[in-house]
């Protein structure tokens, strides 16, 4: 897997608000998770999740790498101490936004409640929009894409979208220390390089305002 050590972080006040940013080629994108050492050991070691990983619960997917350090506090958190950088085909991570609804109701994207209700009980992903993250693990402006993947699109993605699996854990320690002392030119040379990610106003028109 590319995983290419820079990263060129858009100014955040031109940031449009809702934009996917990632690690991407022309055929894959990489997207984030952290695990125990029972099940990132074995996925980094195999290059797909252990039986031990449950198909039949929703997984979130996160394409910023700094989203994923302040969700598991750069690997520090229980159960969450191992961090994985999947890489995933775009036709599926395509998919599964097409077949995502909207994590939360939002008037003016949907008809009423109770239709947003039905639409997110039958879709197999769903789509959140968090603040991203700068190295400090402070909220920034722009908005980071959370997917949540469950029934048939956790099932395509374990057995059928991933590429590749490492284990990223190395990385994000590093860069850690390096926020820690200070050293923040040091740090934001390592982060993944980062990039617009090309996806058509038609997929997300229904994930956002």
């Amino acid at each position: 897997m590319a995983h290419v050590k820079r990263c060129d972080h858009p100014d955040p006040v031109t940031q449009p608000k809702h934009q996917i940013r990632a690690l991407h080629t022309d055929s894959t994108i990489t997207v984030y998770q952290a695990y125990s050492p029972e099940i990132g050991l074995e996925a980094a070691r195999d290059g797909r999740f252990p039986a031990v990983w449950q198909r039949d619960r929703m997984t979130w997917i996160k394409p910023s790498f700094l989203w994923m350090m302040y969700r598991c506090g750069w690997g520090t958190k229980e159960g969450q101490e191992h961090v994985l950088a999947v890489e995933i085909t775009r036709e599926g991570f395509r998919w599964a936004l097409r077949h995502a609804c909207l994590s939360h109701y939002e008037h003016g994207l949907h008809t009423d409640r109770n239709t947003w209700r039905r639409q997110l009980k039958r879709a197999p992903a769903r789509v959140q929009w968090d603040p991203e993250r700068d190295l400090h693990l402070q909220p920034l402006p722009h908005r980071s894409l959370q997917l949540g993947l469950a029934d048939e699109a956790a099932r395509l993605y374990a057995d059928e979208w991933i590429v590749s699996i490492a284990d990223v854990t190395p990385l994000a320690r590093t860069i850690h220390a390096h926020v820690q002392g200070g050293e923040l030119d040091a740090a934001q040379q390592l982060l993944p390089h980062e990039r617009p990610y090309p996806v058509s106003d038609e997929i997300l028109t229904h994930l956002h305002r």
